[in-house]
């Protein structure tokens, strides 16, 4: 009989870092949307501080996993599958900004942070932070 092995933090780490450029991207698209009407790829590259190349790479691979719609030359819209992974990261950024500023981290490190945190916390560990900051 073989024992089935828990993943390691490394594996996990891994996993996280897998889908964490995905949750970046759809997350910064949903919020340009929000904002200006459009996502173009000029303004996710001036966004992220990046290069119109890096990002139409990105956005190719967006597309291949069905969470952007967009023809060339024209702006990059979310699938409805896109929108819910820009929600659901939106949600646990928001989370993470909440946590650090009850416990003391100034609101502008809490962005910070909350950037490279959001990703690798488990959804217990999203939960906990909730609580701890008093968050529905």
């Amino acid at each position: 009989m073989t024992r089935r092995r828990a993943p390691n933090r490394f594996e996990r780490t891994r996993l996280d870092h897998a889908t964490e450029l995905a949750e970046d991207y759809t997350e910064l698209i949903a919020e340009l949307i929000d904002t200006r009407g459009e996502a173009r790829v000029g303004d996710i590259a001036a966004a992220l501080g990046v290069s119109h190349v890096a990002v139409s790479r990105m956005v190719g691979r967006l597309l291949a996993q069905g969470l952007v719609d967009t023809e060339p030359y024209q702006p990059v819209q979310l699938t409805p599958e896109g929108r819910a992974m820009a929600r659901r990261a939106r949600k646990r950024h928001e989370i993470v900004v909440a946590f650090l500023i009850s416990i003391g981290v100034s609101p502008a490190q809490a962005e910070t942070d909350a950037e490279g945190i959001e990703h690798h916390c488990s959804k217990e560990t999203i939960e906990a932070m909730a609580r701890a900051a008093n968050i529905q």
